[in-house]
Parts: C-alpha cells; sequence; structure tokens
C-alpha cells in the first residue's frame, strides 16, 4: 500500500493527498486498461512519492489471452497520467509485474 501522501503549497495554503487516495487512483487507473486487474491492493501495490516525485510497484492480474507487454505498457501510461493530471506529480517510474492470469 502507499507509504507517503503528496502536500502541494500554493499561495492560499496547502493540499494534502493521502497514500492510501493516491493508491486508489493508482488502482483505478490500471483497471481502466482492459484485461488488467489489481488482485492484492494492499499487498500488491505500493507509491512511495519524494519530494513531488512518484515511484509505484504494482502486481497486475491479466485476462488470459492478452498481449502482456502491451498490457503493461498502457497500464504504466494510465498510471503516469492519472498522477500527473490529478495529484500533480512527476512519476519516475511505474513497475509493472503480472502475477496472474485469468481464465
Amino acid at each position: 500500500m502507499s507509504r507517503d501522501g503528496h502536500t502541494i503549497h500554493g499561495p492560499a495554503g496547502t493540499i494534502r493527498i493521502d497514500g492510501g487516495a493516491l493508491a486508489a487512483l493508482v488502482i483505478a487507473a490500471a483497471e481502466l486498461v482492459d484485461g488488467a486487474r489489481v488482485p492484492r491492493p494492499r499487498r500488491g501495490l505500493d507509491v512511495v512519492v519524494t519530494d513531488g516525485k512518484a515511484h509505484v510497484e504494482l502486481e497486475l492480474a491479466a485476462t488470459y489471452g492478452t498481449v502482456l507487454p502491451g498490457l503493461g505498457r498502457e497500464v504504466q501510461a494510465n498510471v503516469a497520467g492519472v498522477l500527473r493530471d490529478s495529484a500533480g506529480l512527476v512519476v519516475e517510474a511505474v513497475d509493472v509485474s503480472i502475477e496472474e492470469l485469468d481464465g
């Protein structure tokens, strides 16, 4: 699960995005990709934020017959885009590990 949250400082004050909210963004972005599922979000997901830069480690289940490298790349792009656009983070890496196949 996410270990860190993210705080945005601005002229009107601060905005704090909890680590759980970041994890939920990652899960939603990953599962928007056809054929991807996050099977164990509490054990198979880690979001680390340091100085506004995010590093994500994510375990996935994939639908049988899906082209796995393409699935991984699409999940990486979705997750990075959502964290950038929704949380204002610079995404250094999204490491995807496909651990299961769904029949």
